[in-house]
């Protein structure tokens, strides 16, 4: 039930805001939850950022946030390849802060095809250009070099429409060396359970709020929690009854889920 919900999971990117802008209604809800003793986490797939990066963004939005509130799908990728990799040179297709961020966990990384590289890791690169993309095929066309991608998203939702996005990336070098990757971010449950972990909580508790259904609700879904959808990004209401990915809850945008998540509580009184 929506009114025993404690704990919001959301995705960012369409969901909590575009770009820079934040939707009407979202600090509304963050600061509800705050209120009544919740916590919010934000389990986006955008590799753009670190953990540190995000919380200076959500200062700009007068939000304050703490980097363990953030379960990024990169965040997800520095657990993945230490657990798998320890000290093993990795070739990585991102930005800079992606970059930095597996640095600051130990990781060793290149953007050269080194004779010891043991795997390719591929994130959503904002500063991508071809030089890169040939380095990565070349790589992936060497017997016994593994293939790694942040997530699955094959777009993002910017101010005018979409930009390829991690996903849409490896689909391209898929379609170059016949290799697809194993993606570490949504719809894997295993960011759900990282945020779940740090406060002890109980599936009735939490929520998966997201934008898209291959990801964002799939990823509730496998994790066993329930999931609200919202029309902001990339999901249309005619898109629900082609997909095996059921929401829970759907609603026009945050604000609606604002408004009927305060509706559900107030009704208890």
């Amino acid at each position: 039930m929506l009114r025993d919900k404690k704990y919001f999971l959301f995705d960012i990117d369409g969901t909590l805001a575009l770009d820079d802008t934040l939707y009407e209604g979202s600090k509304r809800l963050l600061d509800y939850i705050d209120s009544i003793g919740g916590r919010s986490f934000y389990i986006t797939n955008n590799s753009t950022k670190s953990r540190r990066d995000y919380v200076k963004k959500f200062e700009k939005w007068k939000i304050r946030t703490e980097e363990d509130q953030f379960v990024t799908a990169s965040y997800a990728a520095c657990h993945y390849l230490k657990k798998h990799y320890g000290e093993k040179k990795l070739f990585v297709m991102g930005t800079p802060s992606f970059e930095e961020e597996l640095r600051d966990y130990g990781l060793q990384i290149t953007n050269k095809a080194e004779d010891n590289v043991s795997c390719v890791v591929i994130g959503f690169d904002r500063t991508l250009d071809y030089g890169k993309i040939e380095t990565a095929c070349e790589l992936l066309f060497r017997s016994g070099i593994d293939f790694v991608a942040t997530n699955p998203d094959l777009r993002c939702p910017v101010s005018y429409g979409f930009v390829p996005d991690c996903g849409g990336i490896c689909r391209m070098l898929e379609a170059a060396t016949d290799r697809a990757p194993y993606y570490v971010g949504k719809p894997d449950r295993r960011l759900v359970e990282l945020c779940m972990e740090q406060v002890n909580a109980s599936g009735d508790q939490v929520i998966v709020v997201g934008d898209r259904l291959y990801t964002d609700i799939a990823c509730g879904i496998h994790a066993g929690v329930e999931t609200a959808l919202v029309y902001t990004g990339e999901a249309k209401p005619e898109d629900i009854e082609y997909t095996e990915y059921k929401p829970d809850y759907t609603y026009s945008d945050i604000q609606q889920l604002y408004e009927a998540f305060v509706r559900s509580r107030e009704a208890d009184f």
